[in-house]
């Protein structure tokens, strides 16, 4: 078999083999991988179902719930936002949106939510885009503050119609650590996604479809799914005992939406993100221009950690290990992948979702790499450290 862009093409097809047991043992419904190198496509395949009931295949154009991918496109936002002069990083994010000015720290388990301390110092944009904030995510089996988050509806499954009522809601609670404490997965995103509307004085969708989708050309990338297309999204499925179930929310990107969230409230095509991989691939150029200034994008893609996620309280994250992986402005960074103990490249940045999607672009070796697929936990196996070894492995050039 021929090499294709460099990949021993009976090597990558081992892809298709690892996407076909996934689904043929029950653990997906179905799924697709695309992998590109030097902007071109080399590999770009579909198995199973996007609606197992209905026994309808994956679609080349299926529109997928990208959750969590849709933090790099809101810290892309931010960024072209910085550079137009309007904020520094290292600015007090309560300069913009002043209620998080008196935001308290909670003292942690043991205590009372109205146990807390004042701020050592201002939460800054730069911890918002760093997950350095001190706010983390609800979890109804959490500790008391998660369980808090979640009644109050900030996990955006109910009562919640603007970010703007979320954030009036957010910093009414405390902090789970003082800012620049330590690094914690939550909400920081999403409240970028309100600190962009309230610089650029329009909606999040607005400023997405106008700034970064048109330069892209990524209209099949949204908020929302028209009732018109919405036989195109692939159901959402949950982890169980059996392999999955049929999630019981299947409508959180229907129309009329009024939530925007920056942190997870994408759908999009696999083509659309293709598009916004290979931007980042050409460190923030697109057709006819930038999207960022390339100081500004490796800026972006640096480990601001100082050292690993491990060294900033995160020693696991998903289903990964965070030793030999940083973190920059938005997306994890690979910073030694014997360390981390998986293949890859040092410079390699990356990010996923909540339901199982993921996608990394290696600059060293000029490939991306994407998973589309909707099953929730992202924990459920370690699909992208899988796919991660059957990319890799099949490079020989």
């Amino acid at each position: 078999m021929q090499d294709i862009l460099g990949f021993d093409a009976k090597r990558l097809s081992r892809i298709s083999q690892w996407m076909q047991s996934h689904v043929d043992d029950g653990r997906l419904p179905g799924l697709a991988v695309q992998v590109s190198r030097r902007g071109e496509i080399a590999f770009s395949e579909r198995a199973g179902f996007q609606d197992v009931e209905k026994q309808l295949p994956v679609r080349s154009d299926a529109l997928w719930r990208i959750y969590s991918m849709t933090k790099p496109i809101t810290s892309i936002g931010v960024l072209m936002l910085y550079e137009e002069g309007t904020f520094q990083l290292d600015q007090p994010v309560a300069d913009f949106l002043p209620a998080f000015a008196d935001v308290q720290v909670w003292r942690g388990p043991g205590h009372a939510l109205d146990e807390t301390d004042p701020l050592m110092r201002p939460i800054t944009v730069h911890d918002l885009l760093t997950h350095q904030s001190g706010l983390v995510y609800g979890d109804p089996e959490g500790t008391l503050l998660e369980r808090e988050l979640s009644e109050q509806g900030l996990d955006f499954d109910r009562d919640v119609s603007t970010m703007a009522e979320a954030v009036d809601r957010l910093t009414r609670l405390p902090l789970a650590f003082q800012p620049g404490q330590r690094w914690s997965y939550g909400l920081s995103t999403d409240v970028l996604g309100h600190f962009i509307e309230v610089l650029s004085g329009r909606s999040l969708r607005d400023f997405f479809k106008s700034r970064i989708f048109a330069p892209l050309n990524m209209t099949q990338t949204d908020f929302i799914v028209p009732e018109n297309e919405a036989h195109r999204l692939a159901v959402l499925y949950e982890h169980d005992k059996d392999g999955f179930s049929r999630a019981a929310d299947q409508n959180t990107c229907a129309s009329p939406k009024t939530l925007q969230s920056g942190g997870a409230g994408l759908v999009s095509t696999m083509e659309d993100y293709q598009r916004f991989a290979d931007m980042l691939l050409r460190r923030g150029a697109c057709d006819g221009g930038h999207l960022l200034g390339r100081k500004t994008f490796d800026l972006m893609v640096r480990n601001h950690m100082g050292g690993d996620l491990a060294s900033r309280g995160q020693p696991h994250f998903s289903e990964t290990t965070m030793e030999g992986i940083g973190f920059g402005l938005g997306l994890s960074v690979m910073l030694d992948p014997a360390r981390a103990r998986i293949t890859g490249s040092p410079g390699e940045f990356a990010w996923g979702g909540w339901a199982s999607t993921a996608f990394w672009v290696d600059p060293v070796e000029e490939m991306t790499v994407i998973l589309m697929t909707q099953l929730a936990p992202s924990s459920a196996y370690t699909l992208r450290r899988q796919l991660r070894v059957l990319s890799y492995q099949a490079l020989v050039d």
